[in-house]
């Protein structure tokens, strides 16, 4: 089933693959690839409980920057891929770092009814505060997934590091229908992180919603930069 039906921010720290920038001409390329024991986004799964693998290149320059990531998903209707575009700005105003951006979801292999496919334009901030690494954003899509109608999510994190190779953080969501396209709800995470020698980072998260009919996950995820 697809993300409203079944399925921090979204480029949250808690989220985010290792990746390792390499210089080019006039900006930045970095890759990711990764092995998640369950693809799940805004406390749905994607891919049906089982493994996905993923993995993306982003291009930036100063303060600006393009990428795409893919992953598998299994919705139940023979939908097998996620191919995500996205760009954006990453001003830095006082002590805040910005990000304001834009992304397309796009499932190449999806049925052409209901629509899958949908845009999201997104605004977030962080910043720290003493130990901790604090965030907060907002997308908003003017026609979310499943031609499900307006819809928002408003999420924040915080986290902080744990010695020197592990990390804890914690996450909150709420998924809002302007339209009433499926039900509004509140997910929720908490992370332990660690990294592997030089290159290779281990994320380790409990997920749950405050729906009645949506089990808790447990997801380990490994990824390191290209």
């Amino acid at each position: 089933m697809g993300k409203t039906l079944n399925r921090a921010m979204l480029l949250a720290m808690t989220m985010g693959a290792f990746t390792a920038p390499t210089a080019i001409a006039e900006g930045e390329f970095s890759g990711n690839i990764a092995i998640t024991s369950d693809y799940v986004f805004r406390g749905f799964t994607q891919a049906d409980g089982a493994p996905a693998v993923q993995g993306g290149f982003d291009w930036a320059s100063d303060s600006f920057y393009v990428g795409v990531w893919g992953s598998g998903v299994d919705f139940g209707d023979g939908t097998s891929t996620e191919v995500d575009l996205y760009a954006g700005f990453t001003p830095t105003v006082g002590a805040f770092d910005l990000d304001l951006g834009v992304i397309y979801y796009l499932y190449p292999d999806a049925p052409d009814e209901p629509e899958q496919n949908f845009i999201e334009l997104y605004a977030g901030a962080s910043t720290t505060l003493g130990i901790f690494d604090v965030g907060a954003s907002y997308a908003y899509s003017p026609e979310f997934y499943g031609e499900t109608g307006a819809a928002g999510y408003l999420a924040g994190s915080i986290g902080t590091a744990l010695g020197e190779n592990f990390g804890i953080d914690a996450t909150l969501g709420y998924s809002d229908s302007y339209d009433d396209g499926f039900e509004s709800y509140t997910d929720y995470s908490v992370g332990l992180t660690t990294s592997v020698g030089e290159y290779v980072d281990l994320d380790f998260r409990f997920i749950a919603t405050d729906l009645d009919d949506l089990d808790e996950a447990f997801v380990i995820t490994v990824s390191r930069g290209l």
